[in-house]
C-alpha cells in the first residue's frame, strides 16, 4: 500500500503544485509507514520528484491525454490507485485538480476533503484541518470512508525536501471512448511569466489606476518581485484587463504567500477570494476603503507616488542585496 498523488505538469514541467502535494505525502506516507507512488502524465524528468519522497513514478504518456481531460484523467489516477494499492490519494486544489476529484471519488468509492490546510490531525480516526466560510474559519473533518481524497490548499504547506528513490515506471491506463465523451477543442493560455494559481506573491490593482494605460505600473512592481498580475472584477468588466487575471470569489481564488492590493477598494467577493493569501498588503488613497480592514498591512496615499518609489526601493534593496 502506497500513498498516491497526483502530479500536475505544463509544457513537460512539473507545477510548483506537484512539488508541494509530493511534500505533504510524504509526510503522511511516513505517519502511515508506507511509500509514495505518483502519477505524471506527460510531466518532467521523475528525477525531480525524488527530491520530494517520492519513490516511484508512474509516468503516463498516451497522445489521448495531453491536453487535460477531467473524465479521462480520473479514470487513469483511479486505475492506478488500484494498481498501487493506494487508500489515499493526494492532489492540489488547481481548477484542474477539482474538476477531477469528485469523478475520482465515485470511480474510488472515496471520501474527498478539498481545501485541507495541514497534515492529518490523527490517522485512526482519520481526521484533517481544512478551510470554512471562504477561508473565515477552519473545521476539523473525519474522514470515515476506506480510501481518501485530500486536496491540498495551495501554498499551505510548502515544499519540504525528503529524499526518495523515485524510480520510472511505464503506466498504460485502459480508457474507453466514454471517457472522453467530453474533449478540449481550444486551448487560450496567458501569457504572463508567472500563473496566478502558482505564484508566491500576487501584485493586483482596481479602479484607482484610473485606465489601462496605468497597468505599467503593476507590472513593473510585479517584474521586481517576480510575482503575478491579477486584477479585481470591475477592472476586466471595463476591458482594461483580459478575465484571467480577475480574481476573487467570482473569478480565480487566490492563496499566495503575499497578495499586494493596488487601488483596489475591497469588496466582499473580492476579499473572499483572496483571503487564502498568508500576508495581505493594500494601497489606497481612501481610508474608509474595506481592504484596509482586512489587509495586515496598508499604506494611504497616491498609488502614482507609493508605487513608483516602492519600486525603486525594491530595486534599490536588491541591487544591496545580489
Amino acid at each position: 500500500m502506497s500513498v498516491l498523488v497526483y502530479t500536475e505538469s505544463e509544457g513537460g514541467k512539473f507545477k510548483k503544485a506537484a512539488f508541494e502535494v509530493a511534500s505533504y505525502a510524504k509526510e503522511v506516507a511516513n505517519m502511515l509507514g508506507t511509500t509514495v507512488s505518483a502519477v505524471s502524465i506527460h510531466g518532467g524528468d521523475a528525477s525531480a520528484l525524488a527530491a520530494y519522497g517520492v519513490d516511484k513514478v508512474l509516468e503516463v504518456n498516451d497522445d489521448k491525454l495531453t491536453t487535460f481531460n477531467a473524465k479521462a484523467y480520473a479514470d487513469t489516477l483511479k486505475q492506478a490507485a488500484e494498481k498501487e494499492g493506494a487508500n489515499i490519494v493526494v492532489i492540489s486544489s488547481s481548477a484542474d485538480s477539482k474538476f477531477l476529484a469528485p469523478l475520482l471519488a465515485v470511480h474510488l468509492d472515496a471520501g474527498y476533503a478539498s481545501n485541507v490546510v495541514a497534515l492529518p490531525e490523527s490517522t485512526s480516526p482519520f481526521k484533517v484541518k481544512r478551510t470554512a466560510f471562504t477561508n473565515k474559519a477552519f473545521t476539523i473533518t473525519e474522514m470515515s470512508t476506506d480510501r481518501k481524497i485530500i486536496g491540498l490548499s495551495n501554498n499551505a504547506f510548502g515544499l519540504k525536501e525528503n529524499e526518495g528513490a523515485a524510480a520510472a515506471e511505464a503506466f498504460e491506463p485502459s480508457l474507453n471512448d466514454e471517457d472522453f465523451a467530453v474533449h478540449v477543442t481550444a486551448v487560450d493560455k496567458a501569457t504572463d511569466k508567472v500563473s496566478i494559481a502558482d505564484a508566491e506573491i500576487v501584485v493586483s490593482g482596481g479602479r484607482g489606476l484610473k485606465g489601462p494605460e496605468n497597468w505599467g505600473m503593476i507590472e513593473d512592481l510585479a517584474d521586481v518581485l517576480g510575482a503575478a498580475t491579477a486584477c479585481s472584477k470591475p477592472v476586466s468588466d471595463m476591458g482594461w484587463r483580459p478575465h484571467g487575471e480577475h480574481v476573487g470569489q467570482t473569478g480565480k481564488p487566490v492563496a499566495s504567500n503575499l497578495y499586494i492590493a493596488v487601488g483596489v477598494s475591497g469588496a466582499i467577493q473580492h476579499l473572499a477570494g483572496i483571503n487564502a493569501s498568508k500576508v495581505k498588503v493594500v494601497i489606497n488613497n481612501d481610508p474608509e476603503a474595506p481592504f484596509f480592514k482586512a489587509a495586515d498591512y496598508g499604506i494611504v496615499g497616491d498609488a502614482f507616488e507609493v508605487v513608483p518609489t516602492l519600486i525603486e526601493k525594491l530595486k534599490e534593496f536588491k541591487s544591496n542585496n545580489a
